[in-house]
């Protein structure tokens, strides 16, 4: 077995060869786990441990005490973002356990300090109870600054969510959808341009009605697009669909009202009918014979890992642009773009929720890198790019200030 990386001595072209690297390099790094924890301050003599533990350490937590404002600067709570998981939905290898999921999330939090700046720690818990999981992590608040949900089932994910936003007073954020969500937005950014088309005209289709497609779709809806028909296994999301209009309240209900309006019905071939954008965010495939359907220079991000929807070369017999979630085609679309640079602007600003506008921003300044050198093999920067973290956190900052 091997696995394919991101060469990371290049920074600027996503599309060049990566390193297969072989199970004895993999299980190398990760013997011990890939996170430790650093003093920031020296323990080599008396008077350091005077200063850090006993007795100064007191005097600290007194002024905490009498002003709990202080632990803002006076710990690393602040600035520490948990990455919490159930282990229900790891990356492609479905519900596999907390324990399992644990390194994955080690990677995330590396991740956070790499490419933002900040202190993260993995956070693992043996239950898949919502109500159980809200908990766990208000009893922990005092503890942490934001909370980085990841690779938490569909449609639990959504109430665990939303449950978390109203329970605690930072930043939540569900990667999964809403960082997948950003990055797709700034890319069909930048491929819109390619072809000349305007974003808010486009027709959309989104394959996949889990966590990223939903976000996907909100998103795109959010950024002025008008037509998004979405996808599941049973075909078009319409509201006249049996199931969708027995469950009016439903976020598929809602994305069937506010995105289908031309209340297209069917499946694949119904859907891609002269649309612009195939997105996909299932394993289901693209034939293609359905990608012929779809409007003349069209643009297909076909982002299931490891195999693509339809694969580059396919697609690009057809489509004006082709973006995958893997590393070793052009255009990869990788939420490392997006999420470092949001919690931290987030955390800067001192923003207790992520708002709509907020996600916004960081799509619009993802997007705005890569203008100068747009082409069809390059819409948004590559996730080594140094400066998206910077921009991603600069715009996140404002639209806090702004709203």
């Amino acid at each position: 077995m091997s696995i394919e990386t991101i060469n990371p001595n290049d920074a600027t072209s996503p599309a060049e060869p990566v390193a297969v690297l072989s199970d004895e390099e993999i299980f190398a790094a990760h013997q011990g786990g890939k996170l430790s924890i650093s003093s920031t301050v020296p323990l080599a003599s008396k008077r350091d441990l005077s200063i850090a533990y006993t007795p100064g350490v007191a005097q600290v937590s007194r002024a905490i005490a009498a002003d709990p404002e202080l632990a803002k600067t006076l710990t690393w709570a602040q600035r520490l973002v948990v990455v919490v998981s159930d282990g229900t939905a790891v990356l492609g290898l479905g519900d596999i356990g907390a324990s399992a999921s644990l390194p994955v999330m080690e990677g995330k939090s590396a991740l956070f300090k790499a490419f933002g700046e900040l202190d993260s720690i993995p956070l693992v818990l043996n239950t898949t109870d919502v109500d159980e999981i809200v908990e766990t992590l208000v009893r922990l608040r005092p503890s942490f600054g934001a909370v980085n949900l990841e690779d938490v089932s569909a449609p639990r994910c959504f109430e665990l969510e939303d449950k978390l936003i109203e329970a605690l007073d930072c930043p939540v954020m569900h990667d999964d959808q809403h960082g997948t969500a950003v990055v797709v937005l700034a890319a069909l950014t930048g491929a819109a341009k390619v072809t000349g088309r305007e974003l808010e005209k486009l027709r959309v289709v989104v394959s996949g009605a889990g966590a990223a497609g939903i976000a996907v779709a909100q998103m795109l809806l959010a950024a002025g697009i008008t037509d998004v028909v979405l996808l599941d296994s049973r075909g078009v999301i319409h509201s006249e669909r049996a199931d969708i209009a027995a469950d009016p309240a439903s976020k598929k209900a809602q994305l069937a009202r506010s995105g289908n309006l031309r209340g297209v019905s069917g499946g694949p071939a119904e859907a891609l009918l002269d649309a612009d954008v195939f997105i996909g965010v299932s394993s289901s495939k693209l034939a293609e014979d359905h990608l012929k359907l779809m409007s003349q220079d069209s643009i297909v991000f076909a982002l299931s890992n490891p195999d693509p929807e339809v694969l580059p070369e396919v697609a690009r017999q057809y489509a004006a642009v082709v973006a995958t979630g893997r590393s070793d085609f052009p255009n990869q679309i990788n939420n490392v773009l997006a999420f470092p640079g949001i919690f931290r602007g987030a955390l800067d600003a001192g923003a207790r929720r992520i708002t709509p506008a907020m996600k916004l921003a960081a799509a619009r300044a993802i997007a705005a890198l890569a203008e100068d050198d747009l082409s069809a093999d390059y819409i948004v920067p590559s996730p080594l790019d140094p400066r998206v973290a910077p921009a991603v956190a600069a715009a996140v900052a404002a639209a806090v200030e702004a709203e």
